[in-house]
């Protein structure tokens, strides 16, 4: 059994990316009510904070913060995972056939096994990665604007006042990111 080197700070924040098997589904946007659903039962179970969010046909970037003392994100993307998973088979949306190794472990061809994760160093890694979350959509064509796309946290910032509402127009945003 593979054992994956992960960040074992607790209370700390994180980015994380996760993708769907096949990367040319929608599942996560059409039936996003359902993923948010998912997302607050596993936060009453296990409470953590969203800082941001973006939500993409076939994949999805998130920064949580874990509370003080808690360093088990594994388990929450675990939780998440098998229960939309399970809400899209039961509404019929899924297949419920998996093979194999998937099939004992509980596992469907839903989700990619993995998901990347990166632990932030400080608030200059933070506001990096905020914004690489916020132009997400428009960085994969999805929309010109970054506002334009409606399953993205920057509606709370510009909301907020921590960005501007034509925040995310023309320019990329420089580094390296998981995806």
């Amino acid at each position: 059994m593979p054992r994956y080197i992960r960040s074992k700070a607790e209370g700390a924040t994180f980015f994380f990316t996760l993708a769907l098997q096949d990367r040319s589904a929608r599942y996560l946007v059409d039936h996003v009510s359902e993923l948010r659903a998912c997302m607050a039962a596993v936060r009453a179970r296990r409470p953590f904070t969203i800082d941001a969010i973006v939500v993409l046909p076939e994949h999805l970037h998130a920064i949580w913060t874990l509370p003080a003392g808690d360093n088990d994100y594994a388990t929450r993307w675990m939780l998440l995972k098998q229960s939309f998973t399970r809400r899209l088979q039961s509404s019929g949306a899924l297949e419920e056939a998996a093979s194999g190794t998937r099939r004992r472990k509980g596992e469907r061809n839903l989700w990619q096994h993995r998901f990347w994760e990166h632990q932030i160093r400080d608030e200059e890694d933070l506001g990096r990665h905020i914004d690489y979350i916020h132009f997400n959509p428009v960085k994969h064509g999805w929309v010109l604007r970054a506002r334009d796309w409606p399953y993205s946290s920057l509606h709370r910032y510009t909301r907020e006042g921590k960005l501007p509402l034509d925040w995310g127009i023309s320019a990329a945003i420089p580094g390296q990111f998981g995806d």
